[in-house]
């Protein structure tokens, strides 16, 4: 599964069936069991309600869950994995412990990592709905995380050629383009993802190879509802956006949104994805 599936929804909620939900509760409690923790803290969901934490002491407890046949894989592993290969220098939370463990034809696995005091810039949703102040050491720090996260050799692959191929034309209007320049990013680069200052880059499920652009480019459409911070992004990384290599990789972010936003998910930010699409590609996007 590749970074496409992480765009699908807009909120992260709580399963809708009651019985899923008391299953990941159900879940979560025997993971704090076993690792000896006390989870107390609210319960925060994640895509689809495939995830579930909660804080715990001083760490953050988190399970996510697949049908047996379905779980393993690049997001099932990257947090482990960008434990193991990310430098400590980029702010993120460390791995303290693992646990997997199937039950009634399900797999879990718990990540049990340090618990980050600083609140995330949005909570429920990837987008932010109005400007926010962050002070210019923000980001600085992100640039540095960035660049940082770019020296990372991986064969992670978080986003393919093969998805732009089918979907460009669908969802921009326009040929495919060929993804030349690629770089290690984080993949899921939001505003639930990234705390107030000082900063510290959440969830790790998604990084890997991507193209120039992408991310910065992702973090940039979700704050098309949010002028002063777009203007802001595209001020501060002026040097990758206003590239070739970054108009590309920011295409490909865009029409990955423009995919979620056909399904009904992002309504306040559909028609301002559209519309700085649209200014890239000088070519009016397909109607869903």
């Amino acid at each position: 599964m590749t970074v496409e599936r992480a765009v699908q929804e807009a909120v992260f909620v709580a399963p809708a069936e009651r019985d899923e939900r008391e299953r990941m509760r159900r879940a979560h409690a025997a993971a704090a069991r076993q690792l000896q923790v006390s989870a107390s803290g609210p319960e925060v969901w994640g895509w689809q309600g495939r995830t579930l934490g909660r804080r715990a002491g001083d760490c953050w407890l988190r399970i996510v869950t697949a049908e047996v046949d379905k779980a393993g894989g690049r997001l099932w592993e990257g947090t482990a994995t960008a434990d193991m290969h990310v430098p400590r220098s980029l702010p993120r939370p460390r791995l303290r412990d693992l646990l997997d463990w199937t039950s009634s034809g399900f797999a879990y696995r718990a990540e049990l990592t340090e618990y980050v005091s600083v609140p995330p810039v949005t909570s429920g949703t990837p987008a932010l709905d109005q400007d926010i102040a962050l002070p210019d050491s923000w980001w600085s720090e992100l640039k540095s995380a960035l660049r940082t996260l770019a020296t990372v050799h991986t064969d992670r692959e978080s986003v393919r050629q093969n998805w732009v191929d089918r979907n460009f034309r669908r969802f921009l209007g326009i040929d495919s383009v060929q993804i030349r320049d690629t770089t290690t990013g984080h993949a899921d680069l939001h505003w639930a993802n990234l705390t107030r200052a000082p900063l510290v880059v959440l969830d790790w499920e998604n990084w890997g190879r991507l193209p120039v652009g992408y991310d910065l480019g992702l973090l940039h459409a979700y704050s098309l509802a949010a002028p002063a911070t777009a203007a802001r992004i595209r001020h501060e990384f002026a040097h990758v956006l206003d590239t070739d290599a970054g108009r590309t990789g920011e295409l490909v972010a865009l029409a990955q949104l423009l995919q979620a936003c056909s399904r009904g998910v992002h309504p306040i930010l559909a028609p301002l994805i559209a519309r700085r699409a649209q200014q890239l590609t000088h070519t009016p996007v397909p109607t869903p």
